[in-house]
């Protein structure tokens, strides 16, 4: 008698997922469940806040409920193939992403590891050999571990063109989460490096983004004073509860215009900025571009000229 070969049965992508949740949290790293498929995160926000467990003394956002727990792990990720946020904020994390441009027709335009391997060189250091992750779309984040009680916010676009940084207030996208463009893939899985200090420098005090051109300095409105409202623009969008953020991205980008306008932020960053914050909670790359891209537009027709602000 011919003996019939093993059935093979397909991986389970909650198992598998979990397991990508647990690995993390083993780590020291802060998780909670991401949507399936997606970067949005899959906790009840404020308005569907049921005002238990946790929640019970108020409502607490992802951030503060992101955990190391394994049971409570292995309870969230039975519901559900769930991708893997890592709050970064409390994992004592600062994550670099060097993202890819997403306008495909400006061939010339240097991606994020272009960028950061410009400053590297400028600060006269090696690039850093640290954990790193492939993300589905060929961009990097390069993890790094920051000093407790060091209070570092996440940015967008302004250490340089196409490079963001996930800290407190951010989320990044955990090893082994799977999106429709594929798996974020940990291609360096080693010990995590201490933050460089070159690279503590640049974010307490981030260089201006590249410009064609020099833009109008005015006292105490040049642009410092914009990169400032762009981060923090920026943080306002990322922080958007459900059904709200849409109309958000649309009311901070228009906020922003009138510096783009007077070229004081490069259009393409505030894009960049925008669109990574956009992404980040959950809106499609498509509806962010078109977002941005109306509000930016809207400014330019109706900004005031700067002397008259």
């Amino acid at each position: 008698m011919t003996q019939s070969a093993p059935i093979r049965r397909a991986p389970n992508l909650a198992a598998l997922l979990s397991d990508a949740a647990l690995a993390a949290a083993a780590r020291g790293w802060r998780v909670h469940p991401l949507r399936p498929g997606a970067k949005g995160s899959a906790l009840h926000g404020e308005r569907t806040c049921p005002r238990t467990s946790q929640c019970a003394d108020g409502h607490r956002k992802w951030e503060q409920r992101a955990t190391t727990d394994p049971d409570r792990i292995r309870a969230a990720w039975a519901a559900g193939p769930f991708n893997v946020g890592i709050a970064t904020g409390p994992s004592n994390l600062l994550v670099v992403d060097l993202d890819v441009p997403k306008d495909k027709s400006k061939k010339d335009a240097p991606d994020g590891a272009t960028s950061f391997k410009a400053l590297c060189e400028r600060a006269g250091q090696p690039w850093p050999t640290t954990f790193t992750v492939r993300t589905p779309s060929g961009g990097l984040h390069l993890y790094f571990q920051a000093q407790p009680g060091t209070h570092l916010p996440s940015t967008g676009g302004t250490l340089a063109p196409h490079i963001d940084t996930r800290a407190w207030g951010g989320n990044i996208v955990a090893p082994g989460s799977t999106t429709s463009l594929g798996t974020y893939e940990a291609i360096a899985p080693g010990p995590v490096a201490e933050l460089p200090e070159w690279l503590l420098d640049h974010l307490h005090t981030p260089p201006e983004p590249p410009r064609q051109s020099a833009p109008l300095r005015i006292p105490g409105r040049g642009t410092r004073r914009a990169e400032a409202a762009l981060d923090r623009e920026v943080a306002v969008v990322r922080a958007a509860a459900k059904g709200q953020r849409h109309k958000l991205l649309l009311a901070r980008t228009i906020a922003i215009g009138r510096f783009v306008t007077w070229g004081d932020i490069p259009r393409d960053v505030a894009e960049e900025a925008f669109g990574a914050a956009g992404e980040s909670i959950g809106l499609s790359p498509a509806e962010c571009r078109a977002t941005i891209r109306d509000a930016l537009d809207y400014s330019a027709r109706t900004c005031r000229p700067r002397e008259t602000a």
